[in-house]
């Protein structure tokens, strides 16, 4: 292992120093944990939670004089915070920028009886947001991550200021996957989904351009957190319990300025799901990134992260 290697956090697993791209390795070394003290409805006091996050903000020599709301990116389903690994270093030029690993995924702890459902999570990122942040933030939220942050903006609308959604979830029920993680066929979905073959194809149809994206080091990232303790129960038992889904009529609620991000080319969500949040969403703006998959702040981070300024710079303007 390599000096640089030999800095990791020592709460990853052992795979991390088999990452090769200074990009990915320059993020993974920036995680963080910090315990939250979270509320949960079985416990009878608070809840210590290892959550892992990376926080960046512009250096002093190149800072600006831009004075936007600090930035939350929040991952999507059986993700983690290095799927933002190219985005947030572009958007902490300018302004603190947060990614956050959601209770039951990435390298947040995964306390044992815990029943890891949408109410839990919403309840663990509002006490992370309490505790470390403590200002409106503009929440961003990547497939799953999309539901989660217009759930949370609708629950705690002064802690959003504004949102933005990448190739977003919602308008969906419980999932199908649902009636078959239960044991024993849990586990035995579980570990198939851990499968390289099964990962890389999942990861090339994200992209619109796999040949030049779905890397080696692009599964590497999005396998890494698969080593954690607990990871397979508390995959089941999010799933077992609905996922996290949110209905049009609460989206028709929404009352922040929201940007709508859709790779032109997704081939996991579509594209219809997008013109439905434009039209359900009263406030909102809907930005195409041409040649595009699922995941725009992968494959296209520089567009996305301009489209992104963009609208922070439109709608503040207009406040």
């Amino acid at each position: 292992m390599s000096e640089r290697a030999g800095r990791f956090p020592d709460f990853l697993t052992e795979a991390v120093a088999d990452l090769t791209e200074a990009e990915s390795i320059d993020f993974v070394q920036q995680i963080q944990r910090q315990t939250i003290n979270v509320p949960l409805p079985y416990a009878h006091s608070l809840l210590p939670i290892a959550t892992s996050f990376v926080r960046a903000q512009p250096a002093i020599e190149t800072a600006t004089d831009r004075n936007s709301a600090p930035i939350l990116a929040i991952h999507g389903f059986d993700s983690s915070l290095l799927e933002y690994r190219r985005l947030l270093p572009k958007l902490a030029e300018q302004c603190a920028t947060w990614a956050i690993d959601l209770l039951g995924f990435g390298f947040t702890d995964r306390p044992e009886k815990l029943d890891f459902t949408a109410e839990a999570i919403r309840t663990h990122l509002y006490a992370f947001w309490q505790q470390m942040i403590g200002q409106p933030v503009i929440l961003i939220g990547a497939s799953m991550g999309g539901s989660v942050a217009m759930d949370f903006a609708l629950t705690y609308p002064e802690a959003v200021q504004k949102l933005v959604l990448l190739d977003s979830a919602g308008f969906v029920g419980k999932p199908i996957a649902s009636r078959f993680l239960i044991p024993p066929l849990g586990q035995l979905a579980t570990q198939f989904l851990s499968t390289k073959g099964v990962r890389s194809g999942i990861g090339r149809k994200a992209y619109a351009d796999p040949d030049r994206c779905a890397t080696e080091e692009a599964y590497r990232c999005g396998a890494l957190h698969l080593g954690m303790p607990r990871w397979s129960e508390a995959l089941i038992s999010f799933t077992r319990n609905g996922g996290y889904t949110i209905s049009g009529d609460r989206i028709a609620q929404i009352p922040q300025e929201t940007l709508i991000l859709w790779g032109d080319r997704d081939q996991i969500l579509g594209t219809q799901n997008a013109t439905r949040l434009q039209a359900t969403i009263p406030k909102n703006q809907l930005v195409w990134i041409d040649h595009c998959g699922h995941v725009p702040h992968l494959e296209q981070p520089d567009h996305t992260a301009d489209a992104i300024w963009q609208f922070i710079d439109r709608t503040e303007a207009q406040s």
